[in-house]
């Protein structure tokens, strides 16, 4: 009885799978499906044209930057302070918008916190108007 009421281990074999040959017998197993050879033929395309426009932007960038160096060296008494002024008048504006933005939140928050007052003290109100109606009627 004592044999039965103990759990039987058993032991479970898995067959091993040979890979003779390494990669090598891998890819001749599982070659590319035909989907994946159609998605690299559609896409070798696309990315030979990005890689073309992106070498063309590249070239231009650096034509720009060797056509236009020597100019803001001619021009840098001029542009520098021109530069500083617009910098100054951009900071300018961002101010006054902010701080009239301030301005406007703070008096929308002033005017609905006296309207919040005047709702509160509004049944007050109208409990004394009431009793004053009755005092002067009796």
């Amino acid at each position: 009885m004592a044999e039965r009421d103990r759990p039987v281990h058993r032991l479970q074999a898995h067959p091993q799978h040979q890979h003779g040959g390494g990669m090598k017998s891998h890819y001749q197993q599982r070659g590319p499906s035909t989907t994946k050879v159609l998605a690299v033929l559609a896409l070798l395309p696309v990315g030979g044209t990005l890689l073309a426009l992106s070498g063309l932007t590249l070239l231009c960038s650096v034509i720009g930057i060797a056509v236009s160096t020597p100019l803001l060296i001619i021009f840098s008494p001029v542009l520098v302070p021109a530069a500083i002024v617009i910098g100054l008048a951009v900071t300018g504006i961002l101010c006054a918008e902010a701080f009239g933005l301030t301005g406007l939140s703070s008096l929308s928050w002033f005017l609905n916190h006296i309207r919040m007052k005047a709702r509160r003290a509004l049944p007050q109100e109208v409990d004394q108007a009431k009793r004053r109606m009755q005092d002067m009627a009796g």
